[in-house]
Parts: C-alpha cells; sequence; structure tokens
C-alpha cells in the first residue's frame, strides 16, 4: 500500500513514518510510507491509495480530498491522539482501515 503523510515539512512526521515502518514490518505488511510537504504531493501519485494529513496542517484536507478522492485516493487527517503518541501501528492501522484492507 502506497500511504504519504503530508506536512508541514516537520520532524515530527518523519519519526511517526519510522514508526509506521516498523509496525507494517512487524505484521508482514507491504506499505511504501513517506513524509511530503504538501507542495510535493503531486510528484506522489503514481499508485497513491492513501494520503494522511498531520493534524497541524488538519486545514488543508478539504483541498487534497478535493484533487485526490476523484482519482480513487483516500484522505485523511491523522488521529490526533496517535499522531502525538507517535503511535505509528495505530496510524498505519487509521490507514488500512481507510483504504478498505484488512
Amino acid at each position: 500500500m502506497k500511504i504519504r503523510l503530508v506536512c508541514s515539512a516537520g520532524m515530527s512526521t518523519s519519526m511517526l513514518v519510522k514508526k509506521m515502518i516498523e509496525a507494517a514490518e512487524k505484521q508482514g505488511f507491504e506499505a511504501d510510507i513517506e513524509a511530503v510537504a504538501e507542495s510535493q504531493l503531486k510528484n506522489q501519485l503514481e499508485g497513491l491509495q492513501v494520503v494522511l494529513v498531520g493534524p497541524q496542517v488538519r486545514y488543508l484536507e478539504g483541498k487534497i480530498k478535493e484533487s485526490l478522492e476523484p482519482q480513487g485516493v483516500k484522505v485523511a487527517v491523522i488521529d490526533q491522539m496517535a499522531y502525538g503518541m507517535m503511535q505509528g501501528d495505530k496510524v498505519l492501522q487509521q490507514a488500512i482501515d481507510l483504504n478498505g484492507e484488512n
């Protein structure tokens, strides 16, 4: 599954990506996960399935949904509690649930 986390280019989202990758590896789940700035998202569209928006840039959710959901990409804001506690497993599960994979 190709997942992109949209942030304001902060370090915290990169740390969360690392924890999500670790969680995916533990579960044996194949995932391509990266953090990108909103301006770089247009370069990441090939095969993209899920975009999770950082809580600090939640105002971008509507704009991103408008452009990506017609292409079949699921978009949501990262659960704030899971983000704050850097719970990569929970954020990964949010992406899996959003995409409809179990």
